[in-house]
């Protein structure tokens, strides 16, 4: 309750300018204030939404003597942080309310058309942003042709270049202008903060609003139509209609999450999106065993599991102050995440292998790779994609340069890691 209470006397401080956030944390009691700087960061930063929820879910008329900064701490950590490790005498209450408090939160998804959370910030007027970062739009194929939505946002008077030739004309995009893609195809890009939410196209699920860099795993996976392909932590499924549109809902997608409310968002989006080729399971992909004979004939996997998230906006580990909990945080998912990937190198069917993070740190994402490639002792290889892609993977082992790495700076998208296995021999 510690962490909890010294956050929300942070953000008191904040709303009556008792201070800077830097000064209101250090001059906090709390001990470790590298944990209490990030909360607070993150706090603030999806600070609209969670005002959204609690209002919807009626909490603080339920619960009149939670204090409307810590209802939004304790919300925070419940449906977008680690969630709730204390709480005091706060749990209780607060595990009464969780199951419609993460209502109001699908449902608010569901409302402004989004699966991913950054995603909320976008359709929330005032959010901060780090990078003015490109609006990245795919046009799913499984409901429309890409000349065909070119030619409708046309008639809406957009002004479409035609292709990308590089970052610069990215970069330079504004007013109703948008380009195609330089790399990826079915990719349309246009100038920051062009708002797609309420658009008939993307309710419809003719367009998903996804980063380039998260379109990369699906794209570089590339399974043919007829494949049968695990989506090993899938929720909440933009890379999981990315394959089926791949796949052009011919084949078998098995989908995997432990999330039972990010599955039904899942669940929605899919059906939005026209998916018909996706059996979803609320499981954990550990347990999933590779010698069961409905995943006899996987031979692709998408591998993008839990990680820090600091490739993404104001999600950087990297905060004022020293302590040694994030540090741990990273070394239990890097755990996980090599659990993970040389698990689902253990599928005997399996040819090839995407593994991605949206994490620019090098222990979730080189050494992870590094690690299980020298337990398995030479049975998959990385493959090198995507010569023209700008950054590749830090070079910290023989052949990490194969993989490749994503940055506001270098490639106009949030941070991201993708390495590509295949096996040895194989296609």
């Amino acid at each position: 309750m510690a962490l909890y209470g010294a956050a929300a006397a942070v953000l008191s401080g904040l709303e009556a300018r008792q201070g800077s956030l830097k000064t209101l944390v250090y001059g906090s009691r709390f001990q470790n204030v590298r944990q209490l700087y990030a909360l607070v960061c993150e706090t603030q930063r999806y600070s609209a939404v969670l005002d959204s929820v609690i209002h919807s879910a009626g909490l603080l008329q339920a619960e009149k003597k939670l204090k409307p900064n810590l209802a939004k701490v304790l919300v925070y950590e419940l449906l977008l942080g680690r969630g709730l490790r204390g709480g005091g005498r706060w749990k209780p209450v607060l595990s009464r309310h969780k199951a419609r408090l993460q209502a109001e939160f699908a449902r608010l998804k569901v409302k402004r058309c989004v699966s991913r959370n950054e995603d909320l910030l976008e359709s929330v007027p005032g959010a901060a942003q780090v990078a003015k970062l490109p609006r990245f739009v795919r046009v799913n194929t499984l409901k429309t042709k890409l000349d065909d939505a070119v030619d409708y946002l046309k008639r809406e008077g957009y002004s479409y270049q035609g292709r990308a030739s590089g970052l610069d004309e990215l970069q330079a995009l504004e007013g109703k202008r948008f380009f195609l893609d330089s790399l990826l195809p079915e990719l349309l890009v246009f100038p920051s903060g062009t708002d797609f939410h309420k658009h008939p196209l993307y309710q419809a699920g003719h367009l998903i609003l996804q980063d380039k860099a998260s379109c990369l795993p699906a794209t570089l996976l590339a399974p043919p139509p007829g494949s049968h392909v695990i989506d090993a932590c899938a929720a909440p499924g933009n890379k999981t209609s990315h394959l089926a549109a791949l796949l052009k809902n011919q084949g078998k997608i098995f989908a995997f999450d432990l999330d039972a409310g990010r599955l039904a968002t899942m669940a929605t989006l899919l059906t939005r999106a026209g998916v018909s080729c996706c059996e979803i399971a609320n499981k954990d992909f550990l347990s999933v065993s590779p010698s069961d004979p409905r995943y006899c004939q996987v031979q692709y996997i998408l591998l993008d599991p839990s990680c820090s998230g600091s490739g993404m906006a104001s999600r950087q580990l990297e905060e004022p102050g020293a302590g040694s909990s994030s540090q741990e945080r990273l070394q239990a998912l890097a755990g996980f995440q090599r659990r993970a990937l040389s698990h689902a190198l253990s599928f005997p069917a399996l040819q090839r292998l995407v593994y991605s993070t949206c994490s620019v740190c090098q222990e979730e994402n080189e050494d992870v790779v590094r690690d299980v490639l020298q337990q398995i002792e030479g049975t998959f290889r990385l493959v090198h994609v995507l010569p023209p892609w700008p950054e590749r993977g830090l070079r910290t082992f023989p052949g990490a340069e194969h993989c490749l790495r994503a940055s506001p700076e270098t490639t106009l998208t949030g941070g991201f890691f993708v390495a590509v296995l295949e096996r040895a021999g194989g296609r």
